[in-house]
């Protein structure tokens, strides 16, 4: 007997696994702009694409202390 409805429950899938299987069984991608195994020119590449899809990154503002 089950003690929890189907699909709830059991092991949890790592990030990276979700998003190799987003890749291969839907052909999606879900990349970070801080994914060390981008080089300078990928994540430009992604900005850029991510900009034309979404609308440019809100500008980031410097947090001073003191």
């Amino acid at each position: 007997m089950r003690l929890y409805p189907k699909g709830y429950g059991g092991q949890r899938r790592d990030p990276e696994q979700v998003k190799r299987d987003g890749w291969h069984e839907q052909r999606m991608l879900a990349v970070s702009l801080d994914d060390p195994r981008l080089t300078w020119p990928e994540r430009e590449l992604v900005r850029q694409l991510g900009d034309k899809l979404y609308g440019p990154l809100p500008a980031v503002r410097e947090v001073r202390h003191g």
